[in-house]
């Protein structure tokens, strides 16, 4: 249903704006259905051409009576459009009607010439003695094509105006999900308005056609006159008929190129990157629909940005773009690879003389030069825990230089550590301990059949926490293992140290400080 309309509605001021546009549209078609009648048609010619005072008070007093009738219809039909709920959307009934609104005022304007057909062509000749059989089909016939024009362009210029209100009471746009909502297709559209300009003015040349070679041939004393007064009556009705069919082509091409430029220039902004546009959907035909079918898409992008840049806060962004291609095979896969564990040192007795919304502050600050440090180098953060770092680079996408990466990572780690305690005047400098090492893991999501999480298995990751572990008895910030350093070659200043053992393995473990 229709969401909360907001203040710019006004049901009331709609009502008065619409009634302001149809009634000079109504006005124009009667005029000139008492202009054709009175100095056009070629029994004009046995009348006076000049109106009497009272079919001219005649003529006003009913078309007024009319206007107050469709008035009054109008108010009736539209009470819905005022009602609200609790939430202040509107009702199930108004929403209807706000998709009936084009239709519901054509159809009282269908009925107010329907009527006219009546008042014109059989009451006021009634009125006025001078009722004719012929006279009074003619005139209603005439009514009748003059009017159906007239409801043709009360159609469409409300639905256009209508249409810059129907984006504020369906701000979700979902027109094509209320019931009952009439639905008029292009082709429909299209048609209709090819019938109305090219049978109604053919039809009315032909009648009237007609009529005037009747009734030359009736009196050919007045075979001149008449003549003349045909050829009057065909501009007259050739302009008539151009400028009409002008004015409901525009119509009817705003109508459907009207949104369909909103859809192109949304489109266009999509394509600059902008996932939060939408298009107004003002309609419930094809384009209508095609336009609901956007906005979807362009939700659904949206969500798809907002989980690849969520996504990229996790992992580098050339790895979060292999991942989502489909490039990198995440249900397990044996690789080589080099992992670093990170530790800060001193930690408890931090927290403990520390305040811990401040310990939160600074851990988050902390963990943010870090991880910077190894997303700059294509490494990837595969968790916190605690105040360690797990970070593996190598995978889960391919990395030829892995180990090398990982130990400049290290030292960009070790200098924006010492920035970081340079900008914290007055509080405790943060020290941390730094573990190295290359190996053949098995990777990939590991986990609950409800979470996961891309991890990496086996005995190189525990070897790699090791030796981070060992910094604190060799006084080293920076330790690599042997394999790692045996991949880098000389390309980073590693100085050796003795060989140590460590918990769960029985040989020695080589290790280097970095420089």
């Amino acid at each position: 249903m229709g969401d909360r309309p907001g203040a710019q509605y006004d049901a009331r001021a709609m009502r008065r704006r619409m009634i302001a546009l149809i009634t000079p549209v109504n006005l124009g078609g009667a005029v000139l259905v008492f202009v054709y009648f009175h100095w056009v048609d070629h029994t004009a010619l046995e009348m006076s051409r000049m109106p009497r005072l009272g079919e001219l008070v005649y003529f006003v007093v009913a078309f007024a009576a009319l206007v107050f009738v469709g008035y009054r219809i109008n108010v009736r039909w539209s009470a819905p459009l005022h009602e609200r709920d609790g939430e202040g959307r509107l009702s199930e009934a108004g929403c209807r009607r706000a998709l009936q609104l084009p239709f519901a005022f054509a159809a009282v304007s269908a009925v107010g010439w329907s009527l006219a057909t009546i008042i014109w062509g059989v009451v006021w000749p009634l009125i006025d003695g001078s009722f004719d059989a012929r006279h009074a089909v003619r005139t209603m016939f005439g009514t009748l094509m003059a009017g159906s024009l007239a409801v043709a362009t009360v159609f469409f210029l409300v639905e256009q105006h209508w249409r810059a209100t129907l984006p504020v009471l369906f701000p979700d746009g979902r027109l094509t999900d209320v019931a009952g909502a009439p639905r008029l297709s292009v082709r429909t559209r299209l048609l209709v308005i090819f019938l109305l300009i090219c049978l109604i003015p053919t039809a009315m040349l032909g009648i009237m056609a007609y009529n005037h070679a009747v009734g030359a041939l009736a009196d050919p004393s007045r075979a001149d006159a008449i003549l003349r007064n045909l050829v009057m009556a065909i501009l007259f009705l050739s302009v008539v008929g151009v400028l009409a069919s002008i004015r409901l082509a525009l119509f009817v091409s705003r109508s459907v190129a009207g949104p369909l430029a909103t859809l192109e220039r949304a489109m266009a902004e999509v394509e600059r990157g902008r996932f939060d546009t939408r298009a107004p959907v003002v309609c419930t035909d094809e384009i209508g629909r095609l336009t609901e079918g956007f906005n979807r898409m362009v939700r659904g992008l949206q969500e798809r940005e907002l989980l690849r840049e969520t996504f990229g806060k996790y992992v580098s962004q050339e790895i979060r773009d292999e991942i989502l291609a489909g490039r990198v095979a995440l249900e397990g896969q044996v690789l080589e690879a080099t992992i670093l564990f990170a530790d800060l040192r001193d930690f408890t007795t931090w927290v403990e003389a520390s305040d811990p919304r401040e310990v939160v502050r600074d851990l988050n600050s902390y963990f943010t030069e870090m991880e910077a440090a190894i997303r700059g180098q294509g490494g990837l953060v595969l968790q916190y825990i605690g105040d360690e770092i797990e970070a593996v680079f190598g995978a889960p996408v391919d990395k030829p230089d892995h180990a090398a990466a990982a130990v400049r990572a290290a030292r960009e780690m070790r200098a924006r550590l010492a920035a970081w305690n340079a900008a914290r005047p007055g509080k405790p400098a943060l020290r941390h301990g730094i573990g190295v090492h290359t190996g053949t893991v098995v990777a990939g999501n590991i986990g609950s059949s409800e979470r996961l999480s891309y991890a990496l298995v086996g005995d190189p990751v525990n070897l790699a926490s090791r030796i981070q572990g060992l910094t604190k008895e060799l006084a080293a910030d920076v330790l690599v293992s042997g394999t790692t350093r045996a991949r880098i070659g000389e390309e980073l200043p590693l100085r050796p140290l003795p060989a140590v053992r460590v918990k769960g393995r029985i040989a020695e473990v080589e290790v280097y400080a970095l420089g």
